[in-house]
Formats: structure tokens, C-alpha cells, sequence
């Protein structure tokens, strides 16, 4: 099946419906390589689209989608949102549940409906079974919650016979993604295969932290090694996991793209 570039009208029949904003290339003809980027906690894909677009990586079209669900202001301390105006405020998690130690919302509450609509449509049914293209010619973006769901739908992609749905047709998916980067964000437990002789997860992965990092401490680390074959680690100097504030911070991150875009 011969690849076609994806087009926002794709996108529109799905049900329930999926929320992107696409980044194309200067010529979207020369498209070789698919970003999906996914937000933070209590954010949307405005902010994300923006950022792919500030990168502007050659050949990449960036598909920068929106969380599964409205997020209440409350919660982020925000004033609530008058009676019949769109918030702007979503997230990645089946349920939202405070930890009783913390009192924050718990870091994995589960992505299956996550996992539905971006691995099962938007790239299993959509990328991949409608316009042509392979799992790793995708890359995957995400900070803090959003890092977790692209470091757990890697974790997903594995041996054809660990997957739900890895056949579009007679044409079985690729079985990793071409690379996926998570700022701050950890891998879910919930999104790891239960199967005790599963086989490492194939996709490169780059995860970035601040030094005093709360998610991606060392066993969070340590997990990663043991479901990815290839993991970098790159720890900031400063305290937290905020999104990157200078060239410095951001240097590693292009590499890490640059690298994954000349393989395969």
C-alpha cells in the first residue's frame, strides 16, 4: 500500500471524536516521518502544535493531539470556566484519583482509553491502515502525563502475538515506533504487558529530567531498562521536570531526533 500524507479530514469520522492540530512541512510533499506530540496534565494541543512548530524538524509532519478529557479548573487551581465556554484544560487518564499519601493526582490512572484512541485509531487505524504508513516511521512526544502515555504505548508495541489489533488487512504493523522522547514523565505500570516471558520493547527511547525529578527516579529508570532494549537518560541541572527552558537543555533532544530520523 503506497504512503499518502495525512490530511486534518482523516481525523474527523472518528468516534469518539479525536482533537488534533497538524504541523505540516514547508513542502508537505517532502514528508518522511510522523511526530505525534501529546501535552501535560491540564493542558491542550495548541501549546504542543506551537512547539513542533518552533522545532521544525525536516520532513516531519507533527500531528499534536488533545487529551481524552476536560480537566476541572479546580484542580489546577484555576477559576472555574463560565457557563458555556470551552475549557482549555485536558488529560490522558481513564479516571482522575488523588493519592492518599500526596493528596496529587496519582501518576497512573490508567490509559486504556488513551491506548484506544491514539494507538488503536489515530495510529493503527488511520496513519497506518489508511494512509500507508509504518509504526516506525512514527515518533512519539510527550511531558510529564503525556510522557508517560508515549513511553506506555512503546511499551504496547512489542511482539506481534503480545497485541491486540497488530493486523490492518493482510499488513501486519511494524513493532516499534521509530523513536519516542517523555519529558518527565514515567512509564505506567498499567500499560506494561502482563505476559512474565514478554520480550523488550524495540522502540529507542529519551527521557529528560530535572535533578530532583519525583517521577523518573532511579527504580523508575531502572524499569525502563527492563522493558526497552534501548534507553538514554538525560538529567538537567536544574531541580525540576519543566519543558526546556534554553538551547542547552533542548540540545539533546534534537539529537536524539536527528539520530532517529537518519535510521531506517
Amino acid at each position: 500500500m503506497p504512503t499518502r500524507i495525512p490530511k486534518p479530514e482523516d481525523f474527523t469520522y472518528l468516534e469518539p471524536s479525536l482533537n488534533v492540530s497538524m504541523v505540516f512541512p514547508e513542502i508537505p510533499e517532502t514528508t518522511t516521518s510522523i511526530l505525534v506530540l501529546f501535552h501535560g496534565l491540564g493542558d491542550s494541543e495548541a501549546s504542543f502544535a506551537k512547539f513542533a512548530k518552533n522545532i521544525n524538524l525536516p520532513g516531519v509532519l507533527a500531528i499534536s493531539v488533545r487529551g481524552i478529557s476536560p480537566l476541572p479548573p479546580a484542580l489546577l487551581g484555576l477559576p472555574g470556566s463560565e457557563a458555556g465556554q470551552p475549557t482549555s484544560h485536558f488529560h490522558w487518564g481513564d479516571d482522575l484519583t488523588l493519592s492518599s499519601d500526596t493528596g496529587d493526582l496519582e501518576p497512573d490512572p490508567g490509559f486504556s482509553k488513551a491506548e484506544e484512541l491514539v494507538l488503536g485509531k489515530l495510529i493503527q487505524g488511520t496513519l497506518v491502515g489508511k494512509c500507508g504508513w509504518e509504526t516506525n516511521d512514527i515518533l512519539l512526544f510527550g511531558f510529564g502525563q503525556g510522557g508517560s502515555l508515549a513511553l506506555g504505548l512503546s511499551s504496547k508495541l512489542r511482539k506481534a502475538e503480545e497485541l491486540v489489533g497488530v493486523t490492518e488487512g493482510n499488513r501486519e504493523l511494524g513493532l516499534a515506533f521509530k523513536g519516542a522522547v517523555s519529558i518527565g514523565g514515567q512509564l505506567p505500570s498499567s500499560m506494561i504487558p502482563s505476559s512474565s516471558a514478554r520480550s523488550k520493547a524495540g522502540t529507542p527511547v529519551l527521557v529528560c529530567h530535572g535533578r530532583n525529578s519525583e517521577l523518573l527516579d532511579s527504580e523508575a529508570i531502572e524499569l525502563l531498562n527492563r522493558e526497552f532494549v534501548d534507553v538514554r537518560e538525560v538529567k538537567w541541572m536544574k531541580a525540576d521536570d519543566s519543558m526546556p527552558r534554553n538551547r542547552h537543555e533542548m540540545l539533546p533532544i534534537m539529537q536524539f531526533f536527528a539520530e532517529r530520523l537518519r535510521a531506517w
